[in-house]
């Protein structure tokens, strides 16, 4: 008997479409080969797709798919000469002393907020083997990363550079109450937020998980006395180095309610990585209702945008609702200025001192501004974030010299 004879017998014999039915040899070979032929076709498919990305994975290996560095590239430092920007010899900072300038004695505290999850493999079982290799792992000085622990590797150096500047402070983790991470830090609280977090939502959920925080906290808030000093919130993303004390900002500017970063960018002019609130009662409860309209304008009008930028989008769409036509050009400035938004009083800082990003690849680069006080590490930025905190733990512990160092590897494009 044939093959093909074989597996007519075996599918008259199995499939109830042939149960109790005499069929002509040439009808049942036509349904056989109706029945065979997707399966050929999705075989061939998948061996294609297979064999692509093994090859995907070669190249990978062998660099010829990415022009990304996989360990530091030291350039010349930007900006020297210029009075403004920091002025390095090498990874020595010339004219940058690292101060803190918490006021003494002071009853107040900031606590920092951000959202981290961590995401179970979803991928089929049969692709496994093909997803995982030894590429995928990531070496920075004696330390080598998975997928999985280069993100909590990037939280704790978010949590490292946080108790350097700003040691009194403590940082609250928003997450998914199914996931678990290893996180024994002192004065590092994970708070759990039902939600979606799926990487198709998060930014989607991030704004939803504020939002919720705040309500919780003004619940607090009603019930406690301001005699024992106001707690204020910076909310901000977990890839960021704070490297000089924030605390000032609420001290040098007492009336503002919340706190957003600009920079002189058309489409995207405002930055969600960092967000302050004011710890008075009033202002938390107008921080939460300016986060939930932004949080309709996002649903609204951005939400095919849930994955990234969306929120960015949604807040400047709102923000500039509220503005007038004269104030369209405000985002040129590079001084910090207030405005009222719908009802809330809402300060807005230059990027380039609060939310300031080295840039990747090729383009206009003027150095690091000399009082620069919170490092971005957005993108593939995310391993000089590594490095430069085991560059500072490793050296002199000294803030300017690791500035030194970002200021030199910001034009690298590093592997994650």
């Amino acid at each position: 008997m044939s093959s093909f004879e074989v597996l007519n017998y075996r599918i008259k014999s199995k499939s109830p479409l042939f149960v109790g039915m005499k069929l002509p040899i040439c009808r049942r070979r036509r349904i056989g080969l109706l029945l065979v032929v997707p399966l050929l076709v999705i075989l061939f498919h998948f061996n294609t797709v297979t064999e692509l990305y093994r090859q995907d994975l070669f190249y990978k290996r062998e660099g010829k798919m990415s022009r990304k560095s996989d360990h530091l590239i030291l350039g010349p430092a930007a900006g020297q000469g210029l009075s403004d920007r920091i002025q390095c010899q090498g990874t020595r900072a010339l004219n940058k002393a690292h101060m803190n300038t918490t006021v003494a004695n002071s009853i107040n505290k900031v606590s920092f907020v951000t959202v981290f999850t961590f995401y179970n493999d979803t991928s089929p079982p049969i692709l496994l083997p093909l997803l995982s290799s030894s590429s995928d792992r990531v070496s920075v000085a004696n330390a080598s990363y998975d997928k999985k622990e280069r993100s909590l590797a990037i939280l704790g150096a978010f949590i490292d550079f946080i108790q350097v500047s700003m040691p009194k402070s403590e940082v609250l983790i928003l997450s998914d109450p199914s996931s678990k991470f290893p996180l024994k830090r002192e004065n590092v609280f994970v708070i759990p937020i039902q939600g979606d977090y799926s990487r198709d939502r998060l930014m989607l959920q991030r704004i939803k998980s504020y939002i919720f925080f705040l309500e919780r906290r003004y619940e607090e808030h009603q019930e406690r006395s301001n005699d024992m000093g106001l707690n204020h919130y910076i909310f901000t993303d977990s890839d960021i180095a704070i490297v000089d004390d924030l605390e000032p900002i609420f001290q040098e500017y007492p009336d503002f309610d919340l706190a957003l970063t600009f920079r002189n960018n058309k489409k995207q002019p405002l930055n969600s990585g960092i967000i302050a609130v004011r710890g008075t009662l009033d202002s938390i409860l107008k921080a939460k209702v300016f986060l939930e309209s932004v949080l309709e304008v996002y649903t609204s009008r951005y939400i095919k945008a849930s994955r990234m930028l969306g929120d960015q989008l949604a807040l400047a769409w709102f923000v500039k609702s509220h503005l007038s036509l004269d104030d369209a050009t405000i985002f040129k400035n590079t001084s910090p200025f207030s405005n009222e938004i719908n009802g809330a009083t809402v300060l807005f800082l230059p990027c380039l001192i609060y939310n300031w990003t080295p840039p990747e690849g090729s383009g206009q680069f003027h150095g690091m501004p000399l009082d620069v006080k919170v490092v971005h590490f957005k993108g593939s930025r995310k391993r000089l974030m590594l490095e430069a905190w085991h560059f500072f733990n490793s050296t002199s512990k000294h803030i300017p010299n690791m500035l030194c160092l970002i200021l030199m590897s910001g034009r690298t494009k590093y592997d994650f």
